[in-house]
Protein backbone atom coordinates (compact mmCIF):
# COMPACT_ATOMS: atom_id res chain seq x y z
CA UNK A 1 0.00 0.00 0.00
CA UNK A 2 1.57 3.46 -1.05
CA UNK A 3 2.53 5.27 2.03
CA UNK A 4 -0.28 8.32 0.63
CA UNK A 5 -3.03 5.64 0.38
CA UNK A 6 -6.04 7.05 2.63
CA UNK A 7 -7.44 5.93 5.61
CA UNK A 8 -11.38 6.03 5.55
CA UNK A 9 -13.05 6.77 8.93
CA UNK A 10 -16.59 6.17 8.71
CA UNK A 11 -18.60 7.33 11.75
CA UNK A 12 -22.29 5.91 11.58
CA UNK A 13 -24.56 6.47 14.64
CA UNK A 14 -27.62 8.91 15.63
CA UNK A 15 -27.90 13.02 16.36
CA UNK A 16 -24.16 13.21 18.19
CA UNK A 17 -22.33 12.20 15.44
CA UNK A 18 -23.99 15.22 13.10
CA UNK A 19 -22.84 17.06 16.00
CA UNK A 20 -26.06 19.35 16.23
CA UNK A 21 -26.42 21.85 18.56
CA UNK A 22 -22.90 22.69 18.45
CA UNK A 23 -22.58 26.66 17.70
CA UNK A 24 -18.60 25.99 16.64
CA UNK A 25 -20.71 23.19 14.34
CA UNK A 26 -17.70 20.51 14.89
CA UNK A 27 -19.50 17.92 17.39
CA UNK A 28 -17.10 15.32 18.37
CA UNK A 29 -16.45 13.70 15.00
CA UNK A 30 -14.94 17.27 14.06
CA UNK A 31 -12.63 17.75 17.34
CA UNK A 32 -11.42 13.93 17.17
CA UNK A 33 -10.42 14.62 13.52
CA UNK A 34 -8.51 17.43 14.17
CA UNK A 35 -6.33 15.75 16.50
CA UNK A 36 -6.58 12.83 14.18
CA UNK A 37 -5.63 14.51 11.32
CA UNK A 38 -2.77 16.39 12.74
CA UNK A 39 -0.59 13.29 12.87
CA UNK A 40 -2.62 11.10 10.26
CA UNK A 41 -2.96 13.52 7.03
CA UNK A 42 -4.18 10.89 5.31
CA UNK A 43 -7.75 10.47 7.23
CA UNK A 44 -10.62 11.01 5.65
CA UNK A 45 -13.86 11.26 8.07
CA UNK A 46 -17.11 10.55 7.15
CA UNK A 47 -19.83 11.34 9.24
CA UNK A 48 -23.03 9.86 9.22
CA UNK A 49 -25.71 10.68 11.39
CA UNK A 50 -29.16 10.14 11.02
CA UNK A 51 -31.60 11.58 13.83
CA UNK A 52 -33.35 9.30 16.13
CA UNK A 53 -32.13 6.10 14.33
CA UNK A 54 -32.18 2.77 16.71
CA UNK A 55 -30.04 0.12 16.10
CA UNK A 56 -32.09 -1.58 13.91
CA UNK A 57 -32.00 0.94 11.77
CA UNK A 58 -28.21 1.45 12.46
CA UNK A 59 -28.02 -2.07 10.92
CA UNK A 60 -29.91 -2.01 8.08
CA UNK A 61 -28.01 1.19 6.20
CA UNK A 62 -24.28 1.00 8.11
CA UNK A 63 -22.18 -1.63 6.29
CA UNK A 64 -23.78 -0.50 2.85
CA UNK A 65 -23.29 3.83 3.62
CA UNK A 66 -19.94 2.82 4.69
CA UNK A 67 -18.55 0.44 2.10
CA UNK A 68 -19.75 3.27 -0.58
CA UNK A 69 -17.03 5.56 1.61
CA UNK A 70 -14.04 3.20 2.04
CA UNK A 71 -11.24 3.44 0.63
CA UNK A 72 -10.43 1.04 -2.44
CA UNK A 73 -6.48 0.65 -1.91
CA UNK A 74 -6.05 2.37 1.43
CA UNK A 75 -7.13 1.21 4.49
CA UNK A 76 -10.99 1.47 6.32
CA UNK A 77 -11.78 2.45 9.93
CA UNK A 78 -15.87 1.96 11.06
CA UNK A 79 -16.61 3.77 14.27
CA UNK A 80 -20.20 2.33 15.48
CA UNK A 81 -21.71 5.71 17.90
CA UNK A 82 -25.22 3.60 18.20
CA UNK A 83 -27.55 6.25 20.15
CA UNK A 84 -30.09 5.37 22.89
CA UNK A 85 -32.92 5.11 20.32
CA UNK A 86 -33.71 2.04 21.38
CA UNK A 87 -34.85 2.89 24.31
CA UNK A 88 -37.56 5.22 23.07
CA UNK A 89 -38.46 2.84 19.67
CA UNK A 90 -39.05 0.30 22.28
CA UNK A 91 -36.37 -2.24 21.26
CA UNK A 92 -35.56 -5.42 23.59
CA UNK A 93 -31.48 -5.29 25.28
CA UNK A 94 -31.63 -8.68 23.28
CA UNK A 95 -32.65 -7.69 19.85
CA UNK A 96 -30.39 -4.51 20.81
CA UNK A 97 -27.10 -6.49 21.31
CA UNK A 98 -27.96 -8.31 18.10
CA UNK A 99 -28.50 -5.45 16.02
CA UNK A 100 -24.90 -4.36 17.22
CA UNK A 101 -23.33 -7.76 16.61
CA UNK A 102 -24.26 -8.23 13.55
CA UNK A 103 -22.53 -5.27 12.43
CA UNK A 104 -19.65 -5.73 14.09
CA UNK A 105 -19.15 -9.42 12.94
CA UNK A 106 -19.96 -8.02 9.21
CA UNK A 107 -17.34 -5.72 9.79
CA UNK A 108 -14.70 -8.40 11.01
CA UNK A 109 -15.28 -10.84 8.21
CA UNK A 110 -14.50 -7.81 5.97
CA UNK A 111 -11.79 -7.16 7.73
CA UNK A 112 -12.48 -3.69 8.59
CA UNK A 113 -11.40 -2.31 12.28
CA UNK A 114 -13.82 -1.03 14.39
CA UNK A 115 -14.55 1.14 16.77
CA UNK A 116 -17.47 1.65 19.42
CA UNK A 117 -18.79 4.48 21.31
CA UNK A 118 -21.44 4.08 23.51
CA UNK A 119 -24.65 6.86 23.83
CA UNK A 120 -24.37 9.46 26.94
CA UNK A 121 -26.80 10.14 29.33
CA UNK A 122 -29.94 12.01 28.44
CA UNK A 123 -32.07 13.76 31.55
CA UNK A 124 -34.11 12.14 33.43
CA UNK A 125 -33.35 9.17 36.24
CA UNK A 126 -35.82 6.56 34.54
CA UNK A 127 -34.44 6.89 31.26
CA UNK A 128 -31.01 6.78 32.15
CA UNK A 129 -31.71 3.61 33.93
CA UNK A 130 -32.15 2.15 30.90
CA UNK A 131 -30.06 3.68 28.86
CA UNK A 132 -27.10 2.35 31.35
CA UNK A 133 -28.35 -1.38 30.87
CA UNK A 134 -27.80 -0.70 27.17
CA UNK A 135 -24.48 1.04 27.39
CA UNK A 136 -23.55 -2.05 29.12
CA UNK A 137 -24.97 -4.30 27.27
CA UNK A 138 -23.50 -2.77 24.26
CA UNK A 139 -19.96 -2.72 26.00
CA UNK A 140 -20.57 -6.23 26.59
CA UNK A 141 -21.27 -7.38 22.50
CA UNK A 142 -17.87 -5.26 21.62
CA UNK A 143 -15.93 -6.60 24.19
CA UNK A 144 -16.36 -10.54 23.63
CA UNK A 145 -15.30 -9.37 20.26
CA UNK A 146 -12.01 -7.77 21.18
CA UNK A 147 -13.08 -4.68 20.02
CA UNK A 148 -12.32 -1.16 21.39
CA UNK A 149 -15.49 0.35 23.60
CA UNK A 150 -16.16 3.62 25.16
CA UNK A 151 -18.43 3.98 27.92
CA UNK A 152 -19.62 7.68 27.73
CA UNK A 153 -22.59 7.08 29.67
CA UNK A 154 -20.48 6.84 33.30
CA UNK A 155 -18.35 9.58 33.19
CA UNK A 156 -21.13 11.80 31.66
CA UNK A 157 -24.69 10.82 33.98
CA UNK A 158 -22.86 13.09 37.52
CA UNK A 159 -21.01 15.67 35.46
CA UNK A 160 -21.65 19.11 36.08
CA UNK A 161 -21.26 20.40 32.32
CA UNK A 162 -23.12 17.75 30.97
CA UNK A 163 -26.13 17.88 32.87
CA UNK A 164 -26.10 21.82 32.51
CA UNK A 165 -25.97 21.80 28.50
CA UNK A 166 -29.14 19.22 28.48
CA UNK A 167 -30.86 20.83 30.96
CA UNK A 168 -30.46 24.17 28.41
CA UNK A 169 -32.07 22.79 25.08
CA UNK A 170 -35.62 21.61 24.53
CA UNK A 171 -33.87 18.92 22.38
CA UNK A 172 -31.56 17.48 25.48
CA UNK A 173 -28.32 17.81 22.76
CA UNK A 174 -25.32 18.86 24.30
CA UNK A 175 -23.40 22.31 23.15
CA UNK A 176 -20.11 23.21 22.77
CA UNK A 177 -18.84 22.25 26.02
CA UNK A 178 -20.58 18.85 25.68
CA UNK A 179 -18.88 17.82 22.11
CA UNK A 180 -15.70 18.37 23.61
CA UNK A 181 -16.22 16.16 26.40
CA UNK A 182 -17.23 13.70 24.83
CA UNK A 183 -14.29 13.97 21.88
CA UNK A 184 -11.79 13.59 25.26
CA UNK A 185 -13.14 10.46 26.33
CA UNK A 186 -13.42 8.94 22.77
CA UNK A 187 -9.27 10.73 22.33
CA UNK A 188 -8.83 9.44 25.36
CA UNK A 189 -10.08 5.67 25.73
CA UNK A 190 -7.87 4.00 23.06
CA UNK A 191 -8.21 6.06 19.87
CA UNK A 192 -5.37 6.41 18.91
CA UNK A 193 -4.05 2.95 19.70
CA UNK A 194 -6.60 1.40 17.45
CA UNK A 195 -4.97 3.56 14.67
CA UNK A 196 -1.85 2.55 15.53
CA UNK A 197 -0.74 6.54 15.58
CA UNK A 198 1.12 8.08 18.51
CA UNK A 199 -1.58 10.97 20.29
CA UNK A 200 -0.37 14.55 19.16
CA UNK A 201 -1.14 16.28 21.79
CA UNK A 202 -1.12 15.79 25.62
CA UNK A 203 -3.56 13.75 27.21
CA UNK A 204 -5.09 16.48 29.52
CA UNK A 205 -6.76 18.39 26.59
CA UNK A 206 -9.93 18.28 25.96
CA UNK A 207 -10.56 19.53 22.98
CA UNK A 208 -13.69 21.57 23.36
Amino acid sequence: MSARARTAIVVAGGDLVSGHGDGRGLGWVGRVALRTTAVLPSARFHALGVPGEDSAALHDRCMTEAERRFSVDGVNRLVLAPSASDVVSGLSIARSRLNLANILDDALSKEVGTFVVGPPPARGTEVNERIHELSNSFSDVAVRRGITYVDTFTPLVDHPVWQRELALTEDGLPGQEGYGLLAWLVLNRGWFDWLGVADPLDSGTTGA
